[in-house]
């Protein structure tokens, strides 16, 4: 039986495009995954970063849920820190009112942003040392069991919205574990602590009312085109453009410049992002993908695919989705 598959959006605003072209990119993707027999689409938390248009992410998710019929949505995820307990909760609550069964709420504690967003945005510096108990106290609103007395999620109160834990450490790995909930591993750009974290989750798990028994969610990266050539002048074309959002200071490069960043330093540190990826033609990325699930000890893997340009990244939604022989919707 093929591993699920799910899609992770990163809501990318490319070079010369609108955030309204972007926000419509992630409408067609989400379109073209359920489609496809995906399971579900989850969007990240981002601020301050001009190529990422995610920064409002219950608003998206109820723009794409307008927009599809079936497939799940949510948070891959909200960086917990930045925002009440009770706001995420009546977030969410109302999203899952507006579209009932559909709703996942993935959730992180770094801060998705610098230290100067961080003001912008009144995070407390030491707000993410009280994650798990903000995690708790989410959890009660959404139970409909209030760790606050007094106080309730409206809407939100008795929704039992899906809560999955983040993370790129054993931190959360243990912390998932600990709550019994399903824990979502951030390989697709943080791949250092993959194995380490996902055996400390497996080891500790405890059952709880949501989840009885361990669940992995590994990310891993996708570009999928028709000939091996396509998809490695694609990924090229990856890689220049995270090396530029990481090391560009703010400034738009050609081409020639970001293969120069690469040459000069950079590289390194973005082919490490990417240790996790599949490249090539639909049986080039089933071999990987089928690979990668069983050296991660993953149920499901959720796919960022890096494809540049929306037709390319449809296509790569299509054909990774027909390679691990998904079924339609």
């Amino acid at each position: 039986m093929s591993t699920p598959l799910s899609v992770l959006d990163l809501a990318p605003i490319s070079r010369g495009q609108t955030p309204a072209e972007s926000i419509a990119a992630s409408v067609a993707l989400a379109q073209q995954a359920e489609r496809s027999g995906y399971r579900r689409v989850w969007y990240a938390e981002h601020h301050n970063m001009p190529t990422i248009a995610s920064s409002a992410t219950s608003v998206l998710i109820a723009h794409v849920g307008a927009h599809t019929s079936t497939i799940r949505l949510g948070a891959g995820g909200v960086m917990l820190p930045n925002h009440s307990p009770l706001t995420v909760a009546e977030q969410f609550g109302t999203l899952d009112a507006a579209h009932p069964g559909r709703i996942d709420l993935g959730l992180g504690r770094a801060p998705g942003s610098d230290q100067n967003t961080m003001y912008a945005l009144r995070r407390d510096p030491g707000s993410a040392d009280r994650f798990p108990q903000d995690v708790l106290e989410l959890q009660g609103y959404l139970t409909g069991e209030s760790r606050v007395p007094g106080v309730h999620a409206v809407p939100g109160r008795g929704s039992n919205v899906p809560l999955y834990i983040l993370g790129s450490s054993t931190f959360g790995a243990t912390l998932a574990a600990a709550l019994g909930l399903p824990y979502a591993f951030a390989s697709h750009f943080a791949p250092a602590m993959l194995r380490p974290a996902v055996e400390a989750y497996r080891r500790e798990f405890r059952p709880s009312a949501q989840l009885d028994a361990p669940y992995v969610i590994a990310g891993v990266n996708a570009v999928a085109a028709d000939t091996h050539e396509a998809a490695q002048e694609a990924f090229g074309a990856a890689r220049r453009r995270l090396a530029v959002g990481l090391f560009g200071r703010g400034r738009p490069m050609s081409d020639d410049e970001a293969q120069l960043l690469l040459e000069g330093g950079a590289g390194v540190h973005v082919d490490s992002m990417l240790t996790h990826t599949a490249v090539g033609t639909p049986d080039e990325v089933r071999r990987y993908l089928t690979a990668f699930a069983a050296e991660a000890g993953a149920d499901e893997l959720i796919v960022a695919h890096q494809f540049p340009g929306v037709e390319g990244r449809l296509r790569s939604v299509e054909l990774t989705a027909e390679a691990m022989a998904l079924a339609p919707a």
